[in-house]
């Protein structure tokens, strides 16, 4: 890195929109290590913390997601050869290795992306959509969600199409945004 190259510390409203935009992701993705929900939180509040108290610079805002996931792995991978959590896990030796493989990383951290951009997308649509969408994603068929919401199985699928044509554009330009991220 060259003297000229510029670093950037996060704004408080950076922090907080990264904070917002990734604290569930990155709590999904520990889970995935630590399998234990509250240790999940208290890892990725540990990453925060320490962007914040640190100050920590950054080449550009795309090198804050690298960070969040990376230190985050970290820290999972940390508290899984810990002593203390070796004598509560049964975790093999093997399954460690397969947990510090950057395969898994980068397997995982796609899946949480992808479904980052999915769920601000979701977001996006108009209440009635919104909440038909998530039953859908949550794995409920459209008779389970017409039953739930006491509205006709027409009115799902009317409203399932209305979504699709909504999330189409912004998913498409999401997607391919995080592809070129990932494999470029």
């Amino acid at each position: 890195m060259t003297s000229s190259s510029k670093k950037i510390k996060l704004s408080l409203k950076e922090y907080k929109e990264f904070y917002h935009s990734y604290y569930y992701s990155l709590c999904l993705f520990a889970n995935k290590y630590v399998e234990d929900l509250e240790h999940s939180k208290d890892v990725v509040q540990d990453v925060f913390v320490k962007v914040w108290k640190q100050e920590v610079e950054f080449e550009n805002r795309l090198a804050v997601k690298t960070y969040l996931y990376t230190s985050v792995r970290n820290k999972c991978l940390d508290l899984l050869k810990s002593k203390a959590y070796k004598n509560k896990a049964l975790l093999s030796e093997h399954e460690l290795t397969l947990l510090t493989s950057e395969n898994y990383f980068e397997k995982e951290v796609m899946i949480e992306e992808v479904n980052r951009v999915l769920y601000k997308a979701v977001n996006t649509l108009p209440e009635r959509c919104k909440q038909i969408m998530k039953l859908s994603l949550s794995g409920l068929e459209n008779a389970q969600i017409s039953e739930e919401l006491s509205l006709s199985i027409n009115t799902v699928k009317a409203q399932k199409r209305i979504a699709y044509q909504k999330l189409r554009p912004i998913l498409k330009e999401s997607i391919l945004g995080l592809f070129w991220y990932l494999f470029v």
